[in-house]
């Protein structure tokens, strides 16, 4: 376990990572992880889609006029949806950010207890239990918050940000004590000091999860919890686990 003076430190220490044995050890670990990968894939998508009938249901979900879609291309009706959208989703939006961190933070525990030797149980729930859940909630709201400025900001800055908060999740799943500033501000420590390396592996196990369209399109369900590994393998050489340094540590699981 990291207090926050400790980790931020062992951040601006971190060895240069080589992006090949980021990609192999990714994908070596998805080997491993894969089925596990599916079940959180299955239950951010379906709780995911619950949460966009509800408020479609109750008619506070943003919708595109129909006219755009019937070949009257406009560029500004395009630009008030993508605008609109990002603020009158914010609620949605927080629902989704606090349940998809609590479902991957759990994700990240399980391989670490893969790539540990442990044998514990196997618990997705996590992060849904009353001494974290309101902890993962507070930076569900974060989450939103700076990826709506973001979005609103013409979208672009997203792209910087999406990599500090791929971090979210993971230092959640391994400094649970930390409070949430002291989680968003290392996140964005590790963002800012591993972005490129990060951002090139994620765009690549992007590639590679997308290959799952080829079996009948809902293949990519299969193949799509390869994108949470490049960032969870970052930070284990990064900040390395408890008994656990580098990332060619990883060989282990495969004795």
């Amino acid at each position: 376990m990291n207090d926050i003076d400790s980790l931020l430190n062992k951040i601006k220490n971190a060895k240069e990572l080589d992006f090949g044995d980021v990609i192999s050890n990714t994908i070596e670990l998805f080997k491993e992880v894969w089925l596990k990968g599916l079940v959180v894939v299955l239950l951010v998508l379906v709780s995911a889609i619950c949460i966009n009938l509800v408020f479609g249901l109750i008619g506070v979900a943003p919708v595109l006029d129909q006219d755009f879609f019937n070949g009257d291309f406009d560029l500004k009706a395009l630009a008030t949806f993508y605008s609109s959208s990002a603020i009158y989703g914010i609620p949605q939006n927080m629902l989704v950010s606090t349940l998809n961190l609590a479902f991957v933070g759990g994700f990240y525990r399980i391989c670490k207890q893969i790539m540990s030797g442990e044998n514990g149980y196997e618990d997705y729930f996590y992060f849904f239990q009353k001494e974290y859940f309101s902890k993962v909630f507070m930076l569900g709201i974060i989450y939103t918050a700076i990826v709506t400025i973001a979005q609103l900001l013409c979208f672009i800055p997203y792209i910087y940000v999406f990599v500090p908060l791929s971090y979210f999740a993971v230092i959640l799943a391994n400094n649970p004590d930390l409070t949430e500033m002291e989680i968003v501000k290392a996140s964005f420590a590790l963002g800012n000091k591993k972005w490129l390396i990060t951002f090139g592996t994620m765009f690549v196990a992007g590639l590679v999860a997308m290959l799952g369209i080829l079996g009948c399109v809902i293949g990519i369900v299969f193949t799509m919890s390869i994108i949470y590994l490049p960032s969870f393998l970052i930070y284990k050489d990064a900040i390395g686990f408890d008994g656990m340094h580098g990332i060619n540590d990883i060989d282990t699981i495969q004795e």
